[in-house]
């Protein structure tokens, strides 16, 4: 595929927009630094805004080369309905009823494990909640995960050490762990109805294997970090320190929160039904206040900005992705796909493929193992992890999470994930 203008400088603004993501501490300085423009310099500074940003100026591009009616029309050719799917599920997981609930069952596990301390609700939070990605999506299992990681972990005033390892792990076992069912997790949904995926196939071929490596990166992150985790106390209810207690949801409005949840789930490549969907759960969410926390919708769209940001600058990146991913064989392309996935969306590398006929059974499974592997090195690998990102920020240094950090916390496992795909 021959690159166009406009290709090239898709390709030219992604590279920046790499970049930026590993540059975020120089605005939030140059916000100190100058405080004239301080407002604009932590605008550039927030990760969710940086390939919204980009996009932008892709588009303005596009209206100069181009004119108004070729950049309108690349826009509607790009579907964001994952966007909108995920400020809508991060929403409404993020509840009173939908957390307290969740909280709950955390801790009713955690208690059958003879643990000291956190270690046995931090075990249940990093190996239960990912898996739970197959079947109520990823971005709510990822949602769930960081908001109560939040209250019972990071709330306590863990290490650094500790912080960047819990999200290294974090992102990679959402990854990987919404590979039981051919629905929840992208990369998988992108080619499960093509290449006749079905959940019998998934279990039996992908999602053992990536059970088992979630539960030994939780078992393993929790050794560890033994010493630590044994300090903190178990906040057994499921309040972190400093909250209050609150008091509990009406049995038949959690009912109600989980019936708008599972409708969303089902509904989920439907943008029209599971935003009438979320319209209802507004109404519902305002009429009984007293029993809900402020709902983030800023932290959703700001998720969702970025997400779109990079569906509009990844529909210039195929020309580039596809001819790199064909010219791997089939055991090359594993560990391509892992690298690949560090910078750029691993749903797209899944999608490149599926467009091409006649690929081998290895292939195939290379492809897609190998995307799902490498989804937690970066915030921009799956689509998930700006959810994490944005609910967990504030607890780093500077409000600010550092790329190279959460890259050394997600390597140890991914490497994990790549002996069980591998050698399993």
């Amino acid at each position: 595929m021959a690159p166009g203008t406009i290709d090239i400088i898709g390709a030219a603004l992604f590279a920046i927009a790499i970049a930026h993501t590993f540059s975020t501490k120089l605005f939030e300085r140059l916000a100190h630094a100058r405080p004239a423009h301080a407002g604009l310099w932590h605008l550039l500074g927030e990760v969710e805004v940086v390939f919204g940003f980009w996009a932008l100026v892709l588009v303005l591009c596009m209206f100069a080369l181009q004119g108004r009616d070729g950049a309108i029309a690349y826009l509607d050719g790009r579907n964001f309905t994952e966007p909108l799917f995920v400020f809508v599920i991060m929403v409404i997981a993020a509840t009173r009823p939908i957390l307290q609930t969740t909280a709950a069952a955390v801790g009713l596990l955690a208690r059958a494990l003879p643990l000291p301390g956190s270690m046995g609700p931090y075990i249940v939070i990093l190996a239960v909640v990912p898996l739970l990605g197959s079947f109520i999506t990823e971005p709510a299992a990822m949602t769930l995960g960081a908001l109560i990681l939040a209250r019972r972990i990071f709330a306590a005033g863990i290490s650094p050490r500790l912080q960047y390892a819990t999200l290294g792990v974090l992102f990679v076992n959402v990854s990987i762990g919404g590979t039981l069912t051919p629905f929840a997790a992208p990369p998988v949904l992108m080619v499960a109805a093509k290449w006749h995926w079905d959940t019998a196939f998934m279990l039996s071929h992908i999602g053992w294997k990536a059970a088992a490596a979630v539960l030994f990166n939780a078992v393993a992150a929790a050794l560890l970090f033994a010493r630590e985790l044994r300090r903190l106390d178990d906040p057994s209810d499921g309040i972190g320190p400093g909250e209050v207690k609150e008091e509990a949801v009406p049995a038949a409005l959690v009912l109600v929160h989980l019936l708008f949840l599972a409708g969303v789930v089902v509904f989920s490549h439907h943008s029209a039904v599971f935003m009438g969907l979320f319209l209802f759960f507004l109404g519902v969410a305002h009429a009984y206040e007293r029993h809900q926390d402020r709902l983030m919708l800023r932290e959703g769209l700001m998720v969702a900005f970025f997400l779109a940001g990079l569906v509009v600058l990844g529909g210039r990146q195929q020309w580039w992705l596809q001819e790199a991913l064909m010219s791997m064989s089939s055991s090359a392309v594993y560990y391509g796909a892992t690298a690949l996935t560090a910078v750029t969306d691993n749903a797209a590398l899944t999608y490149l493929g599926s467009l091409v006929e006649g690929l081998s059974d290895d292939f195939k499974y290379a492809l897609v193992t190998g995307a799902v592997t490498g989804g937690g090195l970066t915030v921009i690998a799956n689509a998930p992890n700006p959810a994490g990102m944005a609910l967990l920020k504030r607890y780093f240094g500077d409000g600010c999470v550092s790329p190279l950090g959460l890259l050394l916390g997600a390597l140890p496992p991914t490497v994990v994930a790549i002996l069980a795909f591998r050698l399993l």
